[in-house]
């Protein structure tokens, strides 16, 4: 029990280290990137990553979540998945190989065949190295990954502000990824020891793809769904369109999906260690949710709030078409981290079937708003996105809740205050950025320091819950010494 919460505590510091570092890092060379790159470029760019993303959840398959969940796992086990992903990850390189003429005659961008040729190769790099991470994970071991995971991302970064100053436009992004999927892969073979034998078990495999291609295919239709939305763009409308949509994307996506990964990385093994105690479940589970949707709600509406001063100050008016995406976009963040926390539970209870089909209900939805983005724009497509994900909102938290008797209405009331919290100090930003004739630098600097004093100052004035949880986690990992 001691041994686990220790853990626990030390993996929640280092995986929020670790993210902390690539939000900074990822943050600071994007600003660089923006300023020595065009929209159009970063447009070119995520057309591609649409095709090595979905590639990337086909090569695992969801066999790194089956090794993370299973109570014990053999040498059998880990060579089995090894070899699976790299024969999946060399077939896939080539299916990439073969349709990149077909995929760059649909966006009508000549230069992506050689692209999509040079930057697949990731996707067999990063093959080598899943079962690596698992075994880090199952152990709860973040340092080594915060670690390699700084390392690989200066390296890589580094080397595409190099190539981007010297003019090789979108190249410098191509090579940022292999750089950055190159150095990760290499550090995890330096530092993890675990070495592959030539051992493949057929029963090992049935027995991890029972429950893996389940959470495989949820991960290809939600990767479809989120990059549907990319395919439509690209498509219809202009590379710099994209670009626009795909900058406000990352700016989105840096605390919400940041803020997720730390619970979720950490969570996912933890939860599955204390899966048969229901109870202990519920009150872990409901702490996860309270904690981190107040860090997700509070960031987000800061971000909406701040959103214009943010754009111009670090990328420049280039880009002053993403601010309103951005705005938009935060509506639909602030409700991701209840959206993943909810599937963790899914999976930390082994319903890999209903998993899967909750996806494909939810998919299913989307489409309306594919076509009224095809007819009406981008902005209207994105209002379409925040209805779709409220209404998927609630069938997840419906069926994960069901299983430990912790329902949509439980889980509501338990965010609502810090909802509310989040809202007032957006709002008082909000007003700050209408009223406020500062330089844009100048204003920003205001509103993230009023945000974040309001923050401290309302957390503690009206002893919310959750704040309180994480204060003690903190003090917690302190006096562990973690």
């Amino acid at each position: 029990m001691s041994s686990l919460k220790t853990k626990t505590l030390s993996g929640l510091l280092w995986s929020f280290i670790e993210h902390l570092s690539k939000l900074g890092l990822t943050f600071i060379i994007g600003i660089i990137l923006a300023r020595l790159l065009t929209p159009s470029e970063f447009g070119i760019i995520g057309m591609v990553t649409i095709f090595v993303g979905l590639s990337q959840s086909l090569v695992d398959s969801g066999f790194t979540q089956a090794l993370i969940r299973r109570n014990n796992c053999t040498q059998a086990d880990y060579c089995t998945v090894f070899y699976f992903n790299l024969i999946a990850g060399l077939f896939l390189y080539f299916v990439l190989y073969f349709c990149a003429p077909v995929i760059s005659l649909f966006f009508k961008e000549p230069e992506l065949i050689l692209i999509i040729r040079v930057i697949s190769f990731g996707i067999l790099i990063n093959a080598f190295s899943m079962v690596h991470r698992a075994i880090l994970t199952r152990e709860i071991n973040f340092k080594l990954q915060t670690k390699i995971s700084i390392i690989s991302s200066s390296l890589s970064s580094l080397i595409a502000i190099v190539m981007a100053y010297n003019d090789y436009g979108v190249w410098s992004l191509v090579c940022k990824s292999l750089v950055g999927f190159f150095f990760t892969s290499l550090l995890l073979w330096t530092w993890n020891k675990w070495r592959p034998s030539l051992v493949f078990s057929r029963n090992s495999f049935k027995e991890m793809f029972s429950f893996g291609y389940k959470l495989m295919l949820s991960g290809l239709l939600d990767g479809l769904y989120r990059n549907v939305y990319l395919i439509v763009i690209g498509r219809f409308f202009s590379a710099a369109d994209l670009g626009f949509y795909t900058r406000a994307e990352q700016f989105n996506n840096l605390p919400s999906q940041n803020v997720t990964g730390v619970i979720q990385r950490v969570s996912y093994p933890v939860l599955t260690k204390i899966q048969d105690d229901l109870p202990r479940l519920k009150i872990a589970y409901q702490k996860i949710i309270k904690s981190t949707m107040l860090l997700s709600f509070t960031a987000m509406i800061i971000l909406a709030a701040s959103a214009k001063p943010l754009i111009l100050t670090l990328i420049g008016e280039e880009w002053l078409p993403s601010v309103v995406y951005l705005q938009l976009l935060s509506f639909i963040g602030m409700q991701y981290p209840l959206h993943a926390i909810n599937l963790n539970m899914l999976q930390v209870q082994g319903k890999s079937d209903l998993f899967l089909r909750l996806e494909v209900v939810k998919k299913l939805f989307a489409l309306p708003v594919i076509v009224v983005g095809i007819n009406y724009g981008i902005k209207i497509m994105i209002v379409g996105m925040i209805i779709h994900a409220t209404i998927c909102l609630f069938l997840n938290t419906y069926y994960s809740g069901k299983h430990i008797n912790y329902s949509s209405w439980q889980q509501l009331l338990d965010i609502t205050p810090s909802f509310f919290l989040a809202l007032v100090i957006g709002s008082i930003l909000h007003f700050i950025g209408l009223t406020c004739v500062l330089p844009n630098y100048q204003i920003l600097i205001v509103q993230l320091c009023v945000g974040v004093g309001l923050f401290f100052c309302f957390a503690e004035l009206f002893k919310i819950e959750a704040y309180k949880y994480l204060k003690t986690t903190l003090v917690n990992i302190r006096s562990n010494g973690t």
